[in-house]
């Protein structure tokens, strides 16, 4: 049921029943529309998906674009790779240059162990995010999935991401497959 939706049962309900225990209907509603759902997201770099998991079963599949150069996980800054492994999305950033992004934790103490290895930075700031701000959607939406073009990101249709900003909370484990 959409945000809108909710508000007007929950009016209705209201003058049925009475607005102090409607009201907390209402906010016990809300709340359950608002809890997040999601405890795992997956994506599957050789098939273009993001899958959001609940207790093991996908709830949402939703296309993506990903970095330059897909195949391989990211090793250093710069080459455009998209990570593979486990991770978390530990924070968001709702004013970024895309329709917002929520942040990959690569890299994590290996990925920076291998790059000091080899006299490399390991990169980062790999992102889940939504399509170009001030990009025309409806012209270019088809183009943003026949090609990948991120700098090693994980790129969704914006609706997609708003979908994802509300179903997945900070500290969802994200596990990045080839």
């Amino acid at each position: 049921m959409q945000k809108g939706s909710l508000f007007l049962a929950g009016v209705l309900f209201a003058c049925s029943v009475g607005a102090e225990q409607a009201q907390t209907s209402l906010a016990l509603s809300e709340s359950a529309y608002m809890a997040p759902l999601v405890d795992k997201v997956q994506v599957k770099k050789a098939s273009r998906l993001l899958i959001l998991l609940k207790e093991g079963k996908p709830l949402r599949v939703y296309p993506i674009a990903l970095g330059d150069k897909p195949q391989g996980h990211k090793q250093f800054e710069g080459d455009e790779r998209t990570p593979e492994g486990t991770y978390s999305l530990d924070w968001r950033n709702p004013n970024s240059a895309f329709h917002k992004s929520i942040h990959v934790s690569y890299p994590n103490d290996q990925d920076i162990e291998y790059a000091k290895s080899q006299g490399r930075e390991p990169g980062g700031m790999i992102m889940i995010h939504g399509w170009p701000n001030g990009f025309n959607h409806d012209r270019d939406s088809i183009w943003l999935y026949e090609f990948d073009w991120t700098d090693g990101c994980i790129a969704v249709n914006n609706q997609a991401m708003d979908e994802i900003w509300s179903l997945v909370p900070d500290g969802t484990p994200i596990e990045i497959l080839p």
